[in-house]
């Protein structure tokens, strides 16, 4: 890599012209990735794109003026300095939020890079179109915010949410929830099945920490595999099958750990001495109590299913299930 001290102006010019040239395409992707999600956003970055592409014929103007049609094969890539960045104009689907951090880094970047070259240009007029360039670099900003006034309406910006909000539904809260509702569901029968079957705390904690364990691993490999995202709107593969790989571990893992109460433990109740099976099962139970009421919440808050509908459909699969597992256990 050469250094930026190095360049001569014909390389700072033409660093600056396939700068500008990327930049601008790299605006016309992220406005086609938004197009048919955030379509006023769409159209900001679009006008970024044809800002970029405006300092690129005027850059190219100047070059040609002073040294004529060959452009040096050299790029932002080839110099000492300039920051890293990651290649997430490639991926499809990203957040409205990532588009705009990474658009931010770009117009720092393209600022910083100018401002040097200008102090470092002796010729007058390369030195002049530098300067405002990265006056208008750092105006890039105030483009977007006004650009953003042109397009995204009161009505542009309540549907941006909305479909926002169904975006984090599809990418989070419908893996997360999947995950939760089988790890919570499915670990109850053989967990209490063990607890009933051995009356023994550790056992059951070592059936139940592999159960959860277990499912989380099969369920995160299910939804990764379940599609790509591309057409759905998903999200990565990586990033459904993640969420819903550890909300399936949580979900059993939670009345799995009172099984730790050591067997030392004993309490008296009405009467009643309980020891350390008792006590862990009881703590478990309520633990479920309550994890099937989460879900119950959770689909009645983001799913839009009513409340109690979504509370007799859990509660009682849930019930069923813990039933079925203390049949099994006490046979």
């Amino acid at each position: 890599m050469k250094a930026f001290s190095a360049l001569t102006e014909r390389e700072i010019l033409a660093v600056a012209i396939s700068a500008e040239e990327e930049d601008s395409r790299i605006y016309s992707a992220f406005a086609e990735d938004l197009r048919e999600r955030f379509p006023a956003s769409a159209q900001v970055f679009e006008g970024m794109a044809d800002e970029e592409s405006h300092h690129r014929h005027r850059l190219l103007e100047l070059y040609e003026s002073k040294f004529g049609k060959t452009l040096p094969p050299i790029r932002r890539e080839d110099v000492r300095g300039f920051l890293k960045r990651k290649p997430i104009w490639l991926t499809k689907n990203l957040s409205l939020d990532t588009i705009r951090k990474q658009a931010e880094v770009m117009e720092f970047e393209a600022q910083r890079f100018y401002s040097k070259a200008a102090e470092a240009a002796t010729d007058v007029n390369v030195r002049k179109l530098l300067g405002d360039l990265a006056i208008e670099e750092g105006k890039h900003e105030g483009l977007a915010v006004q650009l953003g006034h042109e397009h995204l309406t009161t009505d542009a910006k309540a549907r941006e949410t909305e479909v926002a909000r169904r975006m984090f539904v599809m990418q989070y809260v419908q893996p997360g929830l999947a995950g939760l509702m089988d790890g919570s569901v499915s670990t109850l029968a053989p967990i209490f099945a063990a607890a009933f079957a051995t009356h023994q705390n550790w056992q059951t904690f070592l059936v139940g920490l592999a159960a959860s364990i277990g499912a989380g691993i099969s369920m995160g490999f299910a939804e990764a595999l379940s599609d790509d995202g591309s057409m759905t709107g998903r999200g990565t593969p990586w990033l459904r099958g993640s969420v819903c790989g550890v909300m399936t571990t949580l979900g059993g893992i939670g009345h799995t750990l009172p099984y730790l109460v050591p067997n030392s433990w004993t309490t008296t109740l009405m009467g009643q001495t309980l020891n350390a099976f008792h006590i862990a099962t009881a703590i478990a139970v309520v633990i479920v109590f309550f994890e099937l009421w989460a879900i119950a919440w959770i689909r009645a808050r983001f799913m839009d299913t009513p409340f109690l509908r979504a509370a007799y459909q859990v509660v009682v699969g849930g019930v069923l299930v813990f039933l079925t597992g203390i049949a099994i256990g006490s046979s």
